[in-house]
């Protein structure tokens, strides 16, 4: 989808600024006017770690004229394996701080704003409504939830991405334009691992903080076609490419038909932390085999990795089948379909496709593979 410039050109150029960005200018859809629109914008950042890291510096190499950084977090030598925002000397040292120090080393012309605090319902708004694009850099939803509340009251576009393992999905939510980050999940995923818990490669975040800067980009020129109505799931093992188109959900509750939320909810953990029947546990499901129920076990991983460790009575059809349709076409309807992946993530976006195409008895297990050789099954083989 297409829209207009989110920025009007406003700042000038000098002339040093000029040779700077001189491979941007020479580029007919951005040209001076969209470099301009750039020195004009105000972004922020909520994070400065994994992905708020590269976005943070290409957005800063890029011209961008304000650059808010939102981050209540010290530097540790555990956050050095992907947050290349931060060195060695920088470890004990507030994140926002080392950020904004290395942003006026990649562009002096860049203004830096440092929010160090955690952000919530108490600040949200206060904090976003200055900026004309918000990108989350964050690793929990609970943050989600809150930053896309705020920007559908706010109006503003919200570029978000999400990281675990291998695995990167990327998309833009602008309620004006499209869906809001509650039509994909309109119910919380907290079973779902963070980082810490799970890992990431490294460099997963580069890939997908690199998108999330280009989607900013794009946005404030007006140039290209943005991520809205589009996610984008992005696999390092295979590297491949996908995107899966999103609707907006007309009964959702805050960017709906007739929405029933008109401000910010009264607390994002405790939303987050609730068990809903979309989400059942390891335990949950060996307990449902052990008693003989009747439903459909789906593995919704890549061939190679049913091959290493499979859950007994579980058949292969994965996520790229979910994607192109085809798995919908093959699923009853009859019984009821439980999804699980290697930790939670991908049986959590096939969940939402079943969901949109009408599958209500449809559930994932929480944390997947990881969680059935943790606590059901332990001689499964780990990848």
């Amino acid at each position: 989808m297409k829209i207009p410039p989110l920025v009007d050109a406003r700042a000038v150029l000098g002339a040093d600024e000029a040779r700077r960005y001189s491979r941007h200018t020479v580029i007919p859809q951005i040209s001076l006017a969209g470099q301009e629109r750039l020195k004009t914008a105000k972004v922020v950042c909520i994070g400065a770690g994994g992905l708020g890291s590269p976005v943070l510096m290409y957005l800063a190499a890029a011209g961008i004229g304000t650059l808010g950084i939102v981050e209540f977090d010290m530097v540790d030598d555990s956050n050095l394996q992907r947050q290349i925002i931060h060195g060695q000397s920088d470890i004990r040292r507030s994140k926002a701080e080392s950020a904004q120090a290395k942003i006026v080393e990649i562009n002096p012309h860049v203004q830096v704003v440092i929010h160090q605090v955690r952000l919530d319902r108490s600040n949200a708004m206060e904090i976003l409504k200055d900026y004309d694009v918000i990108i989350d850099g964050t690793d929990n939803f609970a943050t989600r939830y809150l930053i896309n509340d705020a920007c559908v009251l706010l109006k503003k576009p919200y570029i978000w991405g999400s990281v675990l393992r291998f695995d990167g999905q990327a998309t833009v939510f602008f309620s004006d334009y499209g869906p809001c980050y509650r039509c994909l999940h309109p119910e919380p995923a907290a079973d779902t691992p963070n980082c810490a818990e799970a890992g990431v490669l490294g460099v997963l975040c580069a890939s997908i903080g690199s998108i999330q800067a280009t989607e900013a980009i794009k946005l404030i020129t007006g140039i290209g076609e943005p991520l809205i109505g589009s996610l984008m799931i992005y696999d390092a093992l295979a590297m491949s490419y996908r995107t899966i188109k999103v609707s907006k959900d007309p009964s959702c509750v805050i960017c709906g038909n007739n929405p029933t939320q008109h401000g910010l909810a009264d607390d994002y953990d405790a939303f987050c932390a609730r068990t809903t029947l979309s989400h059942i546990t390891a335990r949950e499901l060996k307990a449902k085999m052990d008693n003989g129920d009747d439903f459909l076990l789906v593995d919704v991983r890549e061939p190679y990795e049913f091959e290493i460790v499979r859950i007994p009575g579980s058949v292969l059809i994965p996520l790229s089948r979910f994607i192109d349709g085809s798995a919908i076409e093959i699923l009853p309807r009859d019984k009821p379909i439980i999804l699980h992946c290697h930790a939670g993530m991908r049986s959590a976006t096939s969940l939402a496709i079943l969901k949109n195409a009408g599958f209500g008895d449809a559930t994932h297990v929480e944390g997947g593979m990881l969680a059935w050789t943790e606590h059901v099954d332990p001689t499964g083989t780990v990848y």
